[in-house]
């Protein structure tokens, strides 16, 4: 009788990322689930908030803009997992990790609330560029090109955020 032990495998095995890199790209993508989170949060807020003449298709819109990031959350999560690290699931965590700010709790005018969310969106983009970047540098092509994936899913927010300015 054979009796061999399993192993267990590393969360690299067959992956191709060294160690350290991993760790890297994990902890980016720790900053960018800790932003999405908030940026989702502060988007409902407003769609339960938002008040005004455009109740309805700002309410609406809103809704579609949080749907959208509650996918992005799912997705930055389940990419974090796939390369064996933990996923961030508590609030004290996304706050500690956010590049982004809360919002206060103050009742804000609809044209406040899309300023301040397409403010988040245009530092996303920004980060995720430097962030796309430091992946590459890292040699991590497949979180290169879902950051990237996230990078114009914001691009794509925020005009519509920014249309509505104009």
């Amino acid at each position: 009788m054979n009796t061999q032990t399993l192993r267990k495998p590393s969360a690299t095995a067959g992956l191709g990322l060294p160690e350290s890199a991993r760790k890297d790209v994990l902890a980016l993508l720790d900053l960018t689930l800790a932003d999405e989170y908030l940026l989702y949060t502060k988007t409902r807020n407003f769609h339960w908030n938002v008040t005004g003449s455009n109740f309805s298709s700002m309410h609406k819109f809103f809704e579609e803009q949080y749907t959208a990031l509650d996918a992005v959350v799912d997705e930055t999560a389940e990419r974090s997992r796939a390369l064996g690290g933990r996923a961030l699931g508590s609030m004290k965590e996304f706050l500690a990790k956010a590049r982004l700010a809360e919002s206060p709790a103050v009742s804000l005018k609809k044209e406040a609330m899309v300023a301040e969310l397409l403010a988040d969106h245009e530092a996303l983009v920004r980060s995720l560029r430097k962030d796309v970047d430091e992946v590459s540098r890292l040699g991590d092509q497949g979180t290169a090109d879902f950051l990237t994936g996230l990078m114009q899913a914001h691009e794509k927010m925020a005009w519509m955020l920014r249309s509505f300015l104009n």
